[in-house]
């Protein structure tokens, strides 16, 4: 039937099946174990997860937001601070920022790569909003598995004395200059929600820290601050990654390397496919090595060019279609840099993800690929 969706932009539960009988066999391992809640599974994903990335030391979570927030009270963020982001990105970002008392301060994007623009942000570190306070922090958000511009926001962070802290939720295996995201700032964050390029079944985040010290405190504020059982050394939260989604991580962890490798081939092809298109594809930053969490295109008819792709059974979405700034829990309340964020409310008018996860089939597209032909 027209306009039936026969393709969809994500299917989490096609990752599962091409992994099932792994995956089945470490819940059952998770499950005759008789632990549950921060056990083996999850010491040895923190470890092994540690060991892929390449430095610095894993402390699992639930979810990525509370990444955020355990990762910035790491770097003693909170009340009486403002931190630097960006207004294209999932909502989660600056929620976490809020939760732990601090001041969001939002910062335009590059319109070539959709990530923080380090010139904006310069001018905002150097003519911060009238009332704001002090800026201790800047999240990187890496975007759509492309690195940010993390050397230059990094030089930046170094110059002012600011901690810096790499949201890579949508980046898991990214590189810059041949090092994976994670590895450059203070502080890094990972979600592990089931559409991720390394996707739970359910929800899950880590914090990667690169002080013993700092880490040692954020294992102990997600769950409620203890060091010694039953004893709140700090006001902590309870945010554990459980011992399931541990020995679940712990399966794509094996296979998320080739699994990038195969996003990056079907980007490769829609790349072939929209040579000489109107669309905009993605640009690639240089020396880094995009992962295609995903596939972006841009377009002046966006809503146009996505009721085509429905009429020809191709699912896209839209990553964001709202920018924090403007949606209604934070419109008109949030600061940002002086330079505006033009740049930030184009985009989100004009950008479509296609269908991009590894267990595509090669008919699929292949079929994908014709269609953008005859746009």
């Amino acid at each position: 039937m027209s306009g039936t969706i026969t393709i969809p932009q994500a299917n989490p539960g096609a990752g599962y099946r091409a992994l099932k009988g792994e995956i089945d066999a470490a819940v059952a391992r998770a499950l005759e174990s008789g632990w549950y809640i921060l056990g083996g599974e999850g010491r040895a994903f923190e470890e092994e997860f540690s060991a892929w990335l390449g430095a610095g030391k894993t402390v699992g979570c639930g979810n990525g937001t509370d990444a955020i927030a355990l990762a910035l009270r790491g770097q003693g963020i909170g009340p009486g601070c403002a931190v630097a982001t960006v207004s294209h990105t999932a909502v989660a970002t600056v929620a976490a920022i809020e939760m732990v008392g601090a001041t969001p301060l939002l910062i335009d994007i590059d319109p070539v790569h959709y990530t923080l623009d380090p010139a904006a942000l310069a001018d905002a570190l150097a003519h911060p909003p009238a009332g704001l306070p002090p800026v201790r922090a800047v999240i990187l958000v890496h975007l759509y598995g492309q690195p940010g511009d993390v050397l230059a926001i990094r030089d930046l962070c170094r110059h002012h004395g600011l901690a810096l802290i790499e949201d890579c939720a949508q980046a898991h295996g990214a590189r810059q200059d041949g090092q994976r995201v994670g590895t450059f700032g203070d502080a890094a964050t990972f979600s592990f929600y089931p559409t991720k390029n390394m996707g739970a079944l359910g929800d899950g985040g880590a914090v990667v820290m690169h002080d013993t010290n700092q880490a040692t405190e954020v294992a102990a504020l997600r769950q409620y601050g203890w060091h010694k059982h039953y004893i709140s050394d700090s006001a902590g939260v309870n945010s554990r990654l459980d011992e399931l989604q541990a020995a679940i991580l712990r399966v794509k962890l094996k296979h998320i390397d080739a699994q990038n490798a195969r996003r990056q081939a079907i980007a490769a092809a829609y790349d072939a496919a929209l040579e000489g298109s109107a669309l905009v594809r993605p640009a690639r930053r240089p020396g880094a090595d995009h992962v295609f969490h995903l596939y972006v295109v841009r377009s002046a008819e966006r809503d146009a060019l996505q009721g085509r792709l429905r009429e020809a059974g191709i699912g896209s979405g839209i990553h964001y279609p709202a920018p924090v700034h403007l949606q209604p829990a934070y419109d008109g309340r949030v600061a940002m840099g002086p330079t505006g964020l033009a740049q930030t409310e184009r985009a989100s008018r004009e950008v479509l993800s296609l269908p991009l996860y590894p267990e595509l089939t090669d008919e699929q597209v292949a079929r994908v690929c014709e269609v953008l032909r005859g746009l």
